[in-house]
């Protein structure tokens, strides 16, 4: 069944979508291996697209593609970028790789919080090493935020006060960068052949000593990204990346390859994409069911021309492999790191924005789109990031990994069939915007443990999807079975947990 709001919202876009009968063919044999294009936008909203249910934002051919692709209504990261990047690309939940949030908006002392890490350290892999042994051609473009400013540091764990970054303009690091030693926690020192634009950085203003109030923010020439090379011809940062897939595409199309292309777009500063464009959200009506345009008129008007940028870039992308003959063994994926920034945008559908553990932080728009193999549609089967891993290496072919792995592929759902039923996990051991807690989503159920004082909420999605009745003392046997599930996984685990905890495990 789907969530209550979630039709209301999406039927006007999806009741279009002709379910045709094309089935997927895993392309894993010979030199049939797919060409895989992952794009995320960076702090992109669950409703923050046309095809999840919006009539305020205008994303034309995102909700295109979108009716043409297996749309995942239920699709999860973390509540901040840190860890579900950290997730994504090691297909492992935030206990093995040690970050929960972004480091510099932790909260609190060390008897409350484990502290994050930031750079994921080698003996955890990332899904393009495999993948390059498998004969892919691989770059990373835009943010990587998996390599901390100064790794150094980041010794005698348990940290005893949260890690910090340089100011904004600050270049003395990028020397220590640059070496081997450090270059090993790069995208290149990952399994990418190529990085443009991936550093420790979590915005693009850092390169400006103005930051978010300098007029460029890092999205107006010239970006300031000492990991990308200044062109004469350089605009607007979206275009640029935009550039360098197609250019990596158009030099490795002989070849199966990977384009890994992480937009800082939407991220905040908010700069308007054109003027012509932000007149235009200014004038428009508000969304009478998710309220945007109603309130923040001048900043989610300025975020919605960068969400038009992307539509526009991912249609580039679209055009130029249904030129050059690529479309059809090129599976896209589209999807963001987290909920919208709530400074940023707003909806009355979901509770929480970025940062908090509430579905406006963890569900994000997603779909996958592959001609010919992949039936558009839609799927409610709660899925997560590290979800990703797994997937790219069955469609790869790849048989002999033998790395830890906490998510599974997707496969099945891409063939219409079913997934294995299972839970999904989140565990967060440090303070941003809710105490340290782990969560379980067992079917229209989730259920929030805080880890200080073991407080419990619980909720059904499918009656409440904006979490406003916690239903855990109307349900005591749910509850208990829940709980007992979560407190397994994590004893099974030995997921560490905050020393003033009251839990035992």
């Amino acid at each position: 069944m789907i969530y209550k709001f979630t039709h209301m919202q999406l039927k006007r876009f999806l009741f279009c979508l002709i379910i045709i009968p094309i089935y997927f063919v895993p392309a894993v044999q010979g030199q049939d291996k797919p060409n895989i294009i992952f794009i995320m936008a960076d702090d992109l909203g669950w409703q923050d697209v046309g095809f999840m249910g919006s009539q305020w934002f205008e994303t034309p051919n995102l909700d295109k593609l979108a009716k043409e692709s297996l749309v995942f209504t239920n699709a999860y990261m973390y509540p901040t970028c840190s860890p579900s990047r950290a997730a994504l690309l090691t297909g492992q939940q935030s206990f093995r790789t040690g970050i929960y949030n972004v480091p510099v908006l932790e909260k609190g002392d060390d008897k409350h919080n484990i502290f994050s890490r930031w750079t994921v350290s080698q003996d955890h892999p990332m899904y393009a090493e495999p993948l390059q042994e498998a004969g892919y051609r691989l770059i990373h473009i835009g943010k990587w935020h998996l390599v901390g400013p100064n790794p150094a540091e980041e010794t005698n764990f348990p940290l005893k006060t949260p890690l910090k970054q340089p100011a904004n303009g600050n270049l003395d690091w990028l020397a220590e960068h640059k070496t081997p030693e450090l270059m090993a926690y790069y995208p290149t020192g990952r399994g990418f052949h190529e990085n443009v634009g991936g550093t420790w950085w979590g915005d693009p203003a850092r390169g400006y000593s103005e930051g978010y109030q300098s007029e460029s923010g890092g999205y107006i020439a010239p970006f300031k990204n000492p990991f990308i090379e200044d062109k004469e011809e350089d605009e607007w940062l979206t275009d640029r990346l935009t550039d360098e897939a197609i250019g990596f595409i158009d030099r490795n199309k002989d070849e199966p390859f990977f384009v890994n292309l992480h937009y800082y777009a939407p991220h905040r500063p908010t700069v308007p994409r054109s003027e012509k464009w932000l007149e235009k959200y200014r004038n428009k009506y508000p969304d009478s069911i998710t309220g945007q345009g109603a309130v923040n008129l001048e900043e989610i008007a300025g975020y919605a021309t960068m969400i038009e940028s992307i539509d526009d870039n991912v249609q580039r992308i679209i055009d130029y492999l249904k030129k050059e003959g690529l479309r059809e063994n090129t599976l896209v994926i589209f999807t963001s790191d987290n909920g919208f920034n709530g400074l940023q945008s707003n909806t009355n559908t979901l509770r929480g924005a970025k940062g908090t553990v509430y579905e406006g932080g963890i569900r994000v728009p997603a779909f996958a789109n592959w001609p010919g193999k992949i039936a558009s549609g839609t799927s409610e089967v709660p899925i997560c990031g590290m979800d990703y891993f797994p997937t790219f290496l069955e469609l790869a072919g790849v048989t002999d990994y033998h790395g830890i792995l906490d998510g599974k592929s997707l496969v099945p759902l891409l063939d219409r069939q079913e997934l294995e039923p299972r839970a999904l996990y989140w565990h967060i051991a440090s303070t941003y915007k809710n105490p340290p807690c782990s969560i379980i989503r067992v079917e229209e159920w989730k259920l929030i443990q805080y880890l200080l004082d073991g407080e419990i909420e619980l909720y059904n999605l499918d009656t409440d999807l904006k979490e406003e009745n916690n239903l855990a003392d109307e349900n005591p046997e749910l509850t208990a079975q829940l709980l007992a599930k979560l407190s397994s996984w994590r004893k099974e685990n030995k997921v560490p947990i905050p020393p003033a905890s009251q839990l035992p495990y």
